[in-house]
Formats: structure tokens, C-alpha cells, sequence
């Protein structure tokens, strides 16, 4: 059942673990499949050596359905997203580097030095420090979700959002990609932002919001 689902899941994976945004065990990946299902990656496993059937359904409360693994203890941090947002079907965490960078800096994103990620990702803020594993995580980022796709956790990494898990995944790719050229701009004495007039413009023609 959603074989194709799980799949996907490898799939992504297996990027985000060759593009060096995971390592060993980290991150986790899950999609919502209906109203009341959730399919996610197990605990324990490398995000680059997953199949199909190691991945977990559980209900939205987190109780397992399917499978014969654990998922990871980072499920809270999926599941409020999912109660809070709707319209949200996918979730990627990673410690990417160059992001995880600004979170542990404890500094937000500001993407309106760039005009595609001011389009991509909108402003990505930082969400205090929670201790991982816990509850404190969902509680720490439940003050974003209404506005942002893109949260960085202090001192842990990234979660991205998306309708569905490419755009999720999408994201991450995104975030890594800005993270890093921004902390070029400083070395050139900083980025110069786009004015509120550019960015106007630019949310119309791409039919979107800040």
C-alpha cells in the first residue's frame, strides 16, 4: 500500500544524504497520505540506504499502523506540523550545513538579498532552542507555521514544508543553496536587499506573498 509513496521517500533520501545534508542517521522525511495517515522514515537509519519497506505509517496521534520499525523521535515536530497546517503534506528535516550554520549562529535567513529565494522561500526564520526529541521541538516551532514553508531550529538544523515532497524537498535544496551564498556576501561586506517597491513586484508576478 503507497508503495509509491515509500519510494519517493527513499528517493529523497538518498539526495539529501549524497548531497551531504544528512549523516549516519540523521534527518527524517514523512508525507501525509490522508486525512489520518502519515507515512515517515524509521529511527536508526541512514537516510541513503533506506527501502521501501522499512518505512512507518502511523495515525496522527503517532501510533504505529504499519511497519515493523520505530519511526524517528522527531515525529512530534511532523505531526504538529500536520495539525496545524492543512494544507501541508510533506515534511523534510536535515542538519544541512550551510543552514544549520545560520541555526546555530542563532541568525535568522533574510532572503531579500536575492530574488529567488525572497520567491522560493520567503523570510526563514529561527525558531528558539528546544531540546531535541522532545516536546519542547513542535512547541518551538508552532509560532511560524502559519506563515513560513522554511523554519530554521536553533542549535539543530532545518525543516522544510511543502504541499507535496518534492516541494518540500525542493525547499531544502533552496535554503541550503541561499544559506551558503549569503555567507559569501558577507565576505564581500554583506548583501545589498532588493526595496519594498522590488519585492512587491516581485511577489505579483510570481503570484505570491513575503
Amino acid at each position: 500500500m503507497h508503495e509509491d509513496v515509500k519510494g519517493l521517500i527513499c528517493e529523497v533520501g538518498r539526495r539529501i544524504w549524497m548531497r551531504g545534508f544528512v549523516a549516519a542517521n540523521d534527518g527524517n522525511i514523512s508525507v501525509k497520505v490522508d486525512d489520518n495517515r502519515i507515512i515517515t522514515t524509521p529511527t536508526g537509519v541512514s537516510k541513503g540506504f533506506m527501502t521501501p519497506e522499512m518505512m512507518v505509517m502511523v495515525d496522527l496521534e503517532g501510533t504505529v499502523i504499519e511497519g515493523s520499525r520505530r519511526p524517528s523521535s522527531e515525529l512530534r515536530m511532523h505531526l504538529r506540523v500536520y495539525r496545524e497546517r492543512p494544507d501541508v503534506h510533506a515534511v523534510v528535516h536535515t542538519h544541512a550545513p550551510q543552514a544549520s550554520a545560520f541555526a546555530i549562529a542563532r541568525q535568522s535567513l533574510e532572503t531579500r538579498t536575492m530574488a529567488e529565494a525572497a520567491v522560493m522561500l520567503g523570510n526563514v526564520p529561527l525558531a528558539p532552542f528546544a531540546m531535541p526529541s522532545t516536546e519542547e521541538v513542535p512547541d518551538s516551532i508552532t509560532p511560524y507555521l502559519k506563515d513560513h514553508n522554511v523554519i530554521l531550529l536553533a542549535n539543530h538544523g532545518v525543516i522544510t514544508l511543502g504541499e507535496d515532497l518534492m516541494t518540500a524537498y525542493y525547499r531544502m535544496e533552496s535554503v541550503e543553496l541561499f544559506a551558503g551564498i549569503s555567507l559569501s556576501a558577507r565576505m564581500l561586506g554583506g548583501g545589498v536587499e532588493l526595496s519594498d517597491e522590488q519585492l512587491q513586484r516581485l511577489y505579483q508576478i510570481f503570484n505570491c506573498q513575503g
